[in-house]
């Protein structure tokens, strides 16, 4: 059926207008510190046939687009001929959507006069869903938490009580946790209403024609982009920490063949016996973000743009795990995908290649009681350096490739007695090169009075750092350590009252020799405590020296002076 193309461009911006508006609801509408300040989220709306028509500007990659295939087991579970209006499902089960127990998927059908024309769905983190909190300390995936199956929060508009005492009596954060279930069945409410109105304003009975010219077009648009690649295999391989001494090998041969592009992960390692095992539906979606960013990421995101894009690795490995393993901490495995994609296509992008960043998000979860007994448990996320790039430096502390954001101070203060008593830029964190790594930062964690309190660090890159590219330097190794030693990584831990905890994030890698950097840029560098005199002199072959006065804290530009090979500056 022809669709006037008009009506598809003016459609498709009126939906992403109603996505901005979901999210916006959900966010504003958020009882967890995960949803509301870190975005740890995704919404999304889709035909009736659950394929993704688009999604809003925020959400991570392994939410939105793992829920853009996990829908299609909604649409399997419960047919049009099951639903009514006002009925809401949800499902946290790994292997059907997000790949961790504590991702819960929340869909919304809309109906028109009593037809099914669209799903709206969110995904989000819940602050917790029971078992070992987020942890890879698991042998399996039934000590995580609770696992619910696809099914009914709500039935024609009324709550499923019983599902919500369930969750209520499994959890430690109840009122965050339920608060956020009912957020993402506002944010979709939001949703359904603005499509509805759009479908009355148009007078269409259905999305469905719209949507799929909507979703050709970026499938047409990505194979365009493909085939104007070499043909070819390239492969890629890194390592990563792993779980204690126990490191995971990942590996990739992306094949370009005409306008498909195929990623196998045969060779990597098998599935861990700890929980930081993938789901195939998250390798999936990091490995399909990976090639879009890459290749063409103006390309509008839904269902047609994975079209072209296949993926595989093989069943029981640390990217295709079976049930059941233990998969609560998988983004420390998932979040390397794109370095490794991205390295593989190197020879084949020129120019657009990317150092490795500080790739896994770093997430610690603080629990305890203050000296009233009144117990707490906070998640805090935190992020390294993105790598440099052919023609920038790479961006400091920014969520690469999960878009989240870092835990403001102020919230960690005021949810939990803990004092965050440093954050600052990692000075030399970022790989040295014509183009720099961005920078990790440091922070350090104290208790506020006599409390007994608990870390589990959901950490990665503190033994293997982000490399460089084409004579770039590796980033600097994150460290999670107290004054007297350093925390194991991804386990719980009890500490003392007097403990502080310094948690210091990764920086990415550098792009080309830093003897070819700019002088000026070094020099900025070292004003701006980017790097160190030191490092200008070592590794870039710049003498700076200070000539203000040596007590102030306001160092200005003008009190610099650099000197190179290349001449004065």
């Amino acid at each position: 059926m022809s669709v006037d193309p008009i009506l598809v461009g003016v459609l498709g911006n009126r939906l992403h207008s109603i996505l901005t508006e979901q999210q916006n609801a959900l966010v504003n509408t958020a009882f967890s510190s995960v949803v509301r300040e870190s975005l740890d989220l995704a919404c999304a709306v889709f035909d009736s046939r659950g394929e993704m028509i688009g999604q809003s500007v925020g959400g991570t990659p392994g939410h939105i687009n793992a829920m853009a295939t996990g829908m299609h087991q909604f649409v399997a579970a419960y047919p049009p001929e099951t639903l009514v209006p006002g009925d809401v499902l949800l499902t946290n089960d790994p292997w059907q959507t997000a790949g961790q127990i504590n991702d819960i998927t929340v869909a919304t059908p809309v109906f028109l006069r009593g037809r099914l024309v669209a799903w709206f769905a969110s995904c989000c983190h819940a602050p917790d869903i029971g078992g070992r909190l987020v942890s890879a300390e698991a042998n399996e995936v039934f000590e995580e938490g609770l696992r619910l199956p696809i099914m009914k929060f709500l039935r024609a508009g009324e709550v499923n009580a019983d599902l919500e005492l369930l969750i209520r009596a499994n959890v430690r954060t109840p009122e965050e946790t339920i608060g956020d279930l009912y957020a993402q069945v506002t944010g979709n409410e939001v949703g359904a209403a603005g499509l509805l109105r759009l479908l009355e304003e148009f007078e269409l009975d259905s999305l469905d024609d719209v949507a799929a010219e909507i979703m050709n077009r970026s499938e047409r648009a990505l194979r365009d982009a493909l085939g104007k690649l070499p043909d070819g295999t390239y492969t890629s391989e890194l390592m990563t920490d792993g779980f204690d001494d126990e490191e995971v090998v990942l590996k990739v041969a992306v094949t370009v063949d005409g306008e498909e592009i195929h990623l196998d992960f045969a060779g990597s390692s098998p599935q861990n016996r700890r929980g930081i095992n993938v789901v195939l539906n998250y390798t999936r979606a990091y490995a399909s973000f990976a090639v879009k960013a890459a290749i063409s990421p103006e390309v509008p995101h839904n269902a047609g743009s994975f079209r072209p894009v296949h993926v595989t690795a093989p069943e029981g490995s640390v990217l295709n795990c079976t049930p059941p393993a233990p998969v609560a901490s998988r983004h420390l495995i998932g979040h390397f995908l794109p370095s490794l994609l991205i390295t593989a296509l190197h020879e084949a992008l020129p120019g657009n290649a990317l150092a490795h960043s500080a790739d896994a998000l770093w997430m610690t979860i603080w629990r305890g009681a203050d000296a009233g007994g009144r117990e707490f448990m906070l998640n805090v996320f935190q992020t390294g350096g993105v790598g440099a790039r052919a023609t920038k430096d790479g961006l400091n502390t920014t969520g690469f490739p999960s878009g989240l954001r870092s835990t403001p101070t102020e919230i960690i203060e005021t949810m939990a007695p803990l004092i965050q008593r440093e954050r600052v830029l990692r000075t030399d964190s970022g790989g040295a090169g014509r183009w720099r790594g961005g920078l990790g930062q440091c922070t350090s964690m104290a208790a506020r009075g006599e409390i007994s309190w608990s870390v589990n660090g959901n950490v990665d890159r503190v033994r293997r750092p982000a490399s460089g590219v084409d004579s770039g330097h590796d980033g600097a190794v994150g460290r999670f350590e107290l004054a007297r030693g350093a925390l194991p990584s991804k386990s719980r831990v009890n500490l003392r009252p007097d403990d502080v905890v310094n948690v210091i994030l990764p920086g990415g890698g550098g792009y080309g020799d830093p003897r070819e950097r700019d002088p000026e840029a070094v020099l900025a560098d070292v004003v701006d405590g980017y790097i160190s005199v030191e490092a200008a002199r070592e590794l870039y072959g710049v003498e700076v020296t200070y000539h203000g006065d040596p007590e102030a804290l306001v160092r200005l530009p003008e009190d610099y002076t650099a000197v190179s090979s290349r001449g004065r500056k």
